[in-house]
C-alpha cells in the first residue's frame, strides 16, 4: 500500500458524537449552525469548518464553546452543498477534491453572514475562527475583509501567494508541533514574513507534540498527555478574541 492509497491523515475514526446546544438555520439558502450566548451581546463570530464540513461534531463543539464565552457563533456550510471529505476518502484524490472547494473563494459567503449577523443580532464586532481548510480561509479573509475585527487561524495557512502577509486586522495563528500538513519551516517562514510586512498585531504559536486537528477534540476524545496543550490553545484563542473584539 502506498501513501496515495491511505486516507487523509487527520484521523476522526474514533471521535465520539456530539449533540450541540445550537440549531440549524438557512440564510439565503445556505445551511448553517448557530449557537447563542445566554445573554445579549454585540459580539459575533463566523466559524469556518474544516474539510469535514459544517455538520462535523467537533466543529459544533467549538461553536458551543465560543457561544458559552459570549459570542453569537455561526458556522455556515462554506462548501455550499458540496459533499465534505469523508474518513474513507483517499489522499490521492484530495487535490482534485480541493479544486472544487477553494478556501480563497469564500468572500461572498462570508459577506452574506456578516450582513446576517448585523441585521439579525445587531452585531457590531464580528470576528472569524477557522480550522485547517477553515484556517486557510481565515488567513485569506484577514487579508481581504476589513469588517472582520479579529481572526484565529488554527493549523491553516495560505502558501501560494506572495501577498499573504499584509493582514488587515489582528490575527492569531495556531499550529501543532507534529502537524503532518504544515512543517515547522513553513511556520518559521510565516513568522519571518509577518514580522517584515504585517502592520497590525499578530501572533504565531506552536503547541508541542500536537497533531493536525488537536484543538477541536472533545473531552472524551483527548489523550491525557494532550489535555494541557488543548486547554492552553483554547484559552489563548479566547484571550486573543476577547482582547481584539472589545476594541
Amino acid at each position: 500500500m502506498t501513501s496515495e492509497d491511505l486516507s487523509f491523515q487527520y484521523d476522526i475514526g474514533r471521535r465520539s458524537n456530539y449533540v450541540g446546544s445550537g440549531k440549524e438555520v438557512q440564510v439565503e439558502r445556505i445551511n448553517a449552525y448557530i449557537c447563542n450566548p445566554t445573554y445579549n451581546t454585540n459580539k459575533a463570530l463566523i466559524l469556518v469548518h474544516d474539510i469535514y464540513g459544517w455538520q462535523f461534531s467537533d466543529t459544533r463543539y467549538v461553536a458551543d464553546i465560543l457561544a458559552y464565552n459570549g459570542y453569537v457563533t455561526i458556522c455556515p456550510d462554506f462548501f455550499l452543498g458540496k459533499e465534505p471529505w469523508k474518513p474513507t476518502d483517499k489522499w490521492k484524490d484530495f487535490a482534485d477534491w480541493l479544486k472544487h472547494r477553494d478556501p480563497t473563494k469564500v468572500n461572498k459567503t462570508t459577506a452574506i453572514f456578516v450582513r446576517y449577523l448585523k441585521e439579525q443580532f445587531s452585531a457590531t464586532n464580528i470576528g472569524i475562527v477557522g480550522f485547517s481548510w477553515g484556517g486557510m480561509a481565515v488567513h485569506h479573509l484577514m487579508l481581504t475583509t476589513p469588517e472582520l475585527k479579529a481572526g484565529v487561524s488554527l493549523y491553516g495557512i495560505i502558501r501560494d501567494s506572495d501577498q499573504r502577509y499584509d493582514l488587515l486586522n489582528p490575527t492569531f495563528f495556531i499550529f501543532g508541533g507534529k502537524d503532518h500538513t504544515i512543517s515547522l519551516d513553513q511556520v518559521t517562514l510565516l513568522e519571518e514574513k509577518l514580522k517584515e510586512y504585517c502592520r497590525v498585531p499578530y501572533k504565531v504559536k506552536v503547541y508541542p507534540k500536537q497533531v493536525h486537528g488537536f484543538a477541536q477534540c472533545k473531552p472524551e476524545d483527548m489523550k491525557p498527555e494532550d489535555v494541557p496543550y488543548i486547554e492552553e490553545a483554547r484559552m489563548d484563542m479566547m484571550s486573543w478574541l476577547n482582547r481584539y473584539m472589545m476594541v
